[in-house]
């Protein structure tokens, strides 16, 4: 059995994740994680640009991770790039850059790409079953939503309304005021009406978190209740959220940073992100809420996993 050591970099809007695992047809196993808040979306992301701080902050990293990539003797590195990226004005400038920089090529993909990624990933951690599941992955960028259950996608849709870009036109008080979150959900139930329509057909009965603002929302509840269960599939009581939501909003930047749990990478973005999972929860009759640690990076990693599987039954 053919053993190869590769990375995953997944540079997304808010935060840049480095995996770097042994892989061969039966899985994986994980060597290192790594992530930075790099940010890359501040502002610009709503005028399409990558701004000159963002940009030098996106190299650095890629710099300190080609660093690691180097001593942990990786054969193969696999970079994507998302929401911010592909939408900026100087988003492939940016690539070209770190390519010439590091020798790591950046794949610019889709948000249909990154949603199937994120399928991907979160059916390798958790057990799906026959009955459909939308999966709801919140980025800085996009936000993505799949329909689907453990055999197959019925729907998928990538919408450009990810939290940094919420949180430029939104959340312009600290704490949040009733006016703007008034304004945002009118807003994302206006935007999200393709999603509600699909839910209507297919009729899901569990939300799945992927990964981000869902691994710290369990972790708030979980230090908050003493509550120990498994790494990879989770369940977030809807009103254990309900009551975290109430609290989140209600507090200031000082305030959030206080609540244990609390990520200081995710403390501006978190309110705006759970006003989002606040009007999908409202919208569609959803009956539990599941959390993925699995993501976009493990979605990667299962369909290099799958070519290798397919390359081993054609020989």
């Amino acid at each position: 059995m053919n053993t190869s050591r590769i990375a995953i970099i997944d540079m997304g809007t808010n935060t840049f994740h480095l995996l770097i695992a042994d892989v061969n047809d039966n899985g994986f196993v994980t060597i290192h994680r790594e992530r930075v808040a790099v940010r890359i979306g501040k502002g610009g992301i709503s005028h399409g640009l990558i701004t000159p701080d963002a940009l030098e902050r996106a190299l650095k990293t890629l710099v300190d991770f080609k660093v690691l990539v180097d001593e942990f003797l990786v054969t193969q590195v696999y970079a994507t790039a998302t929401s911010a990226i592909r939408n900026a004005k100087n988003g492939k400038a940016l690539a070209d850059k770190i390519e010439k920089a590091t020798g790591i090529a950046i794949r610019i993909i889709s948000g249909e790409e990154e949603a199937q990624f994120i399928y991907y990933g979160v059916k390798n951690a958790l057990k799906l079953g026959q009955e459909p599941s939308v999966i709801m992955d919140i980025g800085g960028g996009s936000v993505e939503f799949i329909i689907g259950n453990q055999e197959e996608i019925f729907w998928k849709y990538s919408f450009e309304i990810g939290a940094q870009r919420l949180l430029d036109r939104f959340h312009q008080h600290d704490p949040i005021e009733r006016a703007e979150i008034d304004a945002l959900e009118a807003f994302l139930s206006e935007q999200l009406s393709p999603l509600f329509e699909a839910c209507n057909t297919y009729q899901p009965k569990s939300l799945i978190g992927s990964s981000g603002t869902f691994d710290t929302l369990l972790e708030i509840y979980k230090l908050d209740t003493g509550r120990e269960t498994p790494i990879l599939d989770e369940t977030l009581p809807i009103p254990a959220f309900m009551a975290i939501y109430d609290d989140i909003i209600s507090k200031n930047k000082l305030e959030r940073l206080q609540i244990e749990g609390m990520l200081e990478m995710r403390v501006e973005m978190i309110v705006v992100a759970c006003c989002l999972i606040h009007v999908v929860l409202a919208a569609i009759p959803l009956e539990r809420l599941r959390i993925s640690s699995y993501a976009l990076k493990e979605g990667v990693l299962y369909s290099i996993i799958h070519e290798l599987q397919e390359d081993i039954r054609k020989q």
